[in-house]
């Protein structure tokens, strides 16, 4: 006991080591108050440490002062770290889906240093409508007569649905009740905008008279026909829907407006790239849905946003509701969409926006980068496949080239890897990088790295 007490009268007190030149150092990174708190935390642990164990080291000034500059360090960091994705899934939900373009990013450091003209008009030299700029931008790419941009996509169908079926009808197809990442459901975007659900048909075969007779019955009172796009799985076999068209003359024929919710939305005709063409929203507009929902961060390649396209009339009814305003995008946002879609107006998105850059890439090209990658850290080439992700394609890849290392334990070496922030993927009990997915000025850095933790390893 004696020299557990002999240990304690050891430590010095907060005061004293608050006072020492080292520690007064940490004070202009830190600041007083957290500098205090970090002492007070790392002495406590000293502490506990002495009581618990008999004969501690304790530790000395130099010690303690690297312990306080450690926890001071871990609560400082930013939660959100940059990370090199070398997975070969292109819209990785869980890393952040869309990175930006050079020119998104550049919109965002411009806007968010200096006041801006968010609501502001030059000319007039009066307050002005938010986002009118950006959505006279979206009614250009697509054609549309009117848009509106808020949060998100799950933002856009509830506003839509509030805005045009509150407290009455929305009829949808059994098989399009879909469930997104994070265990969002269709069901209960509906439910939550105070919508009656009205479910036709089956999981599998839906048919047009299956709208004719919900509509026609007379309890069910329907504002609104929806129909939910099929963007992360598949049904096959014995299955059969109407397609849009179908469900337009439906709408027509009853005066029901069509919700097209098409979650991920392209502009750009996927089967030039290899891949089964998806519906583009042009398509949608085209076949005569009334309003057209999608999202920014994923084909798209923009910053998190849902879009809502389509009539006039009905956009409007959705900017003037209430709700709107909670859901609207905020000006860095904007500039980042801003910037994206003046890509597609200058016909440069597959040369400018990295989505579509990855989707592009030719196999010629990432073998080349994966030959350097192997040059440098060894390893082996193998063939392989990227996938588009973010519910979007469901099932659809693209042919790629994958650097495959050999090493004592792929858990673990996965591991460090992940501790220099390189998230890669363990296949056939190896680990396995794709470089379709690894944004070409991460290259050296990743060479780097691998080279590190390899000659660790051996």
């Amino acid at each position: 006991m004696s020299m557990k007490n002999e240990h304690l009268r050891s430590l010095p007190s907060v005061d004293k080591l608050l006072n020492t030149r080292d520690i007064q150092v940490l004070e202009d990174s830190f600041g007083r108050s957290l500098l205090t708190e970090a002492v007070q935390i790392v002495l406590n642990k000293e502490r506990e440490s002495i009581l618990e164990h008999n004969n501690i080291q304790v530790s000395n000034y130099s010690e303690l002062t690297n312990k306080i500059e450690n926890w001071l360090q871990t609560e400082t960091s930013l939660i959100l770290q940059p990370i090199i994705n070398a997975t070969g899934v292109i819209l990785h939900t869980n890393l952040g889906r869309a990175p930006l373009s050079k020119e998104a990013q550049e919109a965002i450091i411009a806007i968010s240093k200096d006041y801006n003209t968010l609501e502001y008009d030059l000319d007039l030299g009066q307050r002005g409508s938010r986002g009118a700029d950006v959505e006279n931008l979206i009614c250009r790419t697509t054609g549309s007569e009117d848009a509106l941009v808020v949060n998100n996509n799950a933002a856009a169908v509830m506003l839509a649905l509030k805005s045009l079926a509150d407290q009455r009808g929305v009829v949808i197809s059994r098989g399009q009740l879909v469930e997104i990442g994070g265990g969002f459901r269709i069901p209960d975007v509906i439910k939550q905008s105070e919508v009656s659900l009205v479910e036709v048909g089956t999981t599998n075969r839906t048919h047009a008279h299956d709208y004719h007779q919900a509509i026609t019955e007379p309890h069910n009172d329907i504002a609104l026909i929806m129909r939910a796009h099929h963007s992360n799985y598949n049904i096959i076999g014995f299955a059969t829907e109407p397609n849009l068209q179908e469900l337009v003359s439906i709408g027509l024929e009853h005066n029901i407006p069509i919700l097209d919710d098409l979650g991920s939305g392209t502009l750009l005709d996927t089967s030039n790239f290899g891949i089964t063409h998806e519906p583009t929203v042009q398509d949608s507009l085209n076949d005569g849905a009334s309003l057209v929902c999608f999202s920014a961060d994923k084909l798209l390649g923009g910053p998190q946003a849902g879009i809502i396209i389509g009539k006039k009339q009905l956009i409007n009814r959705l900017r003037n509701h209430p709700l709107a305003r909670a859901m609207r995008a905020d000006k860095l946002c904007i500039a980042a969409l801003s910037a994206t879609l003046l890509h597609y107006i200058k016909d440069e998105a597959t040369e400018k926006i990295p989505v579509w850059q990855m989707i592009a890439m030719d196999i010629s090209t990432i073998k080349t980068r994966a030959q350097r990658v192997i040059d440098q850290v060894g390893g082996t080439l193998v063939s392989g496949l990227s996938t588009i992700g973010g519910g979007s394609l469901p099932g659809e890849t693209l042919p790629t080239i994958l650097v495959s290392l050999q090493v004592e334990s792929t858990a673990r070496f996965a591991q460090d890897m992940r501790n220099h922030k390189i998230i890669a993927r363990i296949q056939d009990k190896q680990v396995v990088l794709d470089l379709r997915t690894v944004l070409p000025h991460h290259d050296d850095t990743l060479i780097s790295i691998l080279s590190n933790l390899l000659s660790i390893r051996i």
